[in-house]
């Protein structure tokens, strides 16, 4: 008998009787809500589910999203707080059509897309997607190097990007697959550190709730360029190609090494847990997004600083309001959902680009078998490092980038809904009623954003 055990009888023959029968009860209640054992196991369980989609949500949060929310409680307080609840269910149901089509089809959505419809329309997408995609992690680069120099203000930024530029394609290149997509699972938990910063700071919660359930929109240009910043942040064509990819990686490590194979009947059971999977990275994501509008309105917006210009910068500027520690938590996540965010930023245009031109691609691949795929990660690492050379401005340049996506997502997202309708595609597995609305939704809500931000660029 293990000591714990002993000090437990021990405890129970003190306990009065009616306490004890009490504990014996609520024992047995736990017992019957844990079939797997115990909690600790359970947690291990859901743990073990999350996958792809878990690393999708949390790639959503990059340095350049965190700008963009920074900047909406900065400039807004917390009028647009409820756009993180709003986009939540809409973006998780856009990436459940993602990843089902994935396990269904056991091919990626590029590769969907040029199966049943026109090569020109495949073509348009990749191409936007890789232009906005190499802004981005440009930007995402220049984030990282700026939240290192916040440790330590003597580093040098050119090295600093150049060093963070070699690591993620190591990592991408060298790194086998089973091992680099553990490293992105628990890299996901950093995003964690913006609702702990926050909590630190001493915020209105019973104002924040209120403005998270009652919409305020104001009709303007700046208005309507940071609704569509913010859709184009979260749902985002990278997202989409992204995570139906992986869900076709997972398949492979799975030995369904074949498109035949993967295409066979998928189990019930399979699409459950992808569902819970993505869920789970979806509100993780949002989640996020809710806390760092919450910190910079109750922080910033109230004390009259209302510019945001890059992560560092709202880190650097919560920090007398906020305390050390929130901003030691709010540096170390621009580090590391960078670190997240650019392999997923490449990768996607990789995937896009690989399936197009049908090259051999797939990250559980090593280098010398897919160099058209490893070349396409490259050199969208290669020109997003050039930019921070170019004397380009990166809010400006991160305008460029959700004008880039406000242009794809529409397109993209409705032949996503398309083909998830197709009986012929997704047999059993096709949308349900509710789901194709849903969907139809999110593609006026996108064109509609995209075409108000491209009015609001217009002088």
């Amino acid at each position: 008998m293990s000591t714990k055990q002993k000090d437990l009888l021990t405890r129970s023959a003190e306990m009065p009787a009616e306490v004890l029968e009490q504990t014996i009860l609520v024992a047995e209640k736990m017992q019957q809500r844990l079939p797997a054992g115990n909690m600790v196991k359970k947690t291990g369980a859901y743990w073990h589910m999350l996958g792809p989609g878990l690393t999708t949500g949390a790639s959503d949060d990059d340095p350049s999203g965190i700008v963009t929310y920074s900047q909406t409680g900065a400039k807004f307080g917390f009028n647009f707080l409820w756009m993180a609840v709003f986009t939540f269910p809409l973006m998780a149901v856009v990436q459940e059509m993602c990843a089902r089509i994935g396990l269904v089809t056991g091919r990626g959505l590029a590769g969907n897309i040029r199966l049943h419809f026109n090569k020109r329309i495949l073509y348009t997408c990749t191409i936007l997607l890789f232009i906005a995609n190499a802004i981005n992690i440009g930007a995402n680069l220049g984030a990282m190097a700026k939240a290192m120099q916040l440790f330590n203000p003597q580093l040098n930024f050119t090295f600093l990007v150049v060093g963070f530029t070699i690591l993620s394609l190591g990592l991408q290149i060298f790194t086998p697959y089973v091992r680099y997509a553990r490293y992105l699972k628990w890299l996901a938990l950093v995003l964690l550190s913006y609702v702990f910063s926050t909590l630190m700071a001493n915020l209105d919660w019973g104002n924040v709730l209120h403005h998270a359930v009652v919409p305020t929109i104001h009709f303007n240009k700046e208005s309507a360029i940071l609704i569509c910043a913010i859709l184009g942040t979260t749902i985002s064509p990278y997202l989409f190609f992204w995570q139906t990819s992986q869900e076709v990686e997972e398949q492979i490590l799975q030995g369904k090494t074949t498109v035949r194979e993967r295409g066979m009947a998928t189990a019930a059971a399979d699409v459950k847990s992808m569902r819970i999977d993505v869920w789970s990275g979806m509100f993780l994501s949002n989640l996020v997004m809710f806390f760092i509008i919450a910190a910079c309105g109750a922080l910033l917006y109230a004390n009259g600083i209302t510019e945001i210009t890059s992560a560092a910068q709202a880190a650097e500027a919560l920090r007398p309001f906020a305390g050390d520690a929130s901003y030691f938590l709010f540096a170390v996540g621009i580090i590391g959902t960078g670190l997240l965010a650019i392999p997923v930023l490449a990768g996607s245009s990789s995937y896009a680009l690989s399936e197009s031109f049908r090259w051999r691609e797939g990250l559980y691949r090593d280098l010398a078998q897919a160099r058209a795929f490893y070349g396409v990660i490259i050199i969208s690492m290669l020109v997003g490092l050039s930019i921070n050379f170019l004397g380009i401005d990166p809010i400006q340049a991160l305008i460029y980038s959700a004008v880039a996506n406000g242009l794809a997502a529409p397109l993209v997202l409705l032949l996503i809904v398309l083909i998830s309708s197709n009986r012929k595609v997704m047999g059993r597995w096709t949308n349900k009623p509710l789901t194709t609305a849903i969907g139809w939704l999110v593609v006026v809500i996108m064109s509609t954003a995209g075409i108000a931000a491209i009015w609001a660029l217009i002088p």
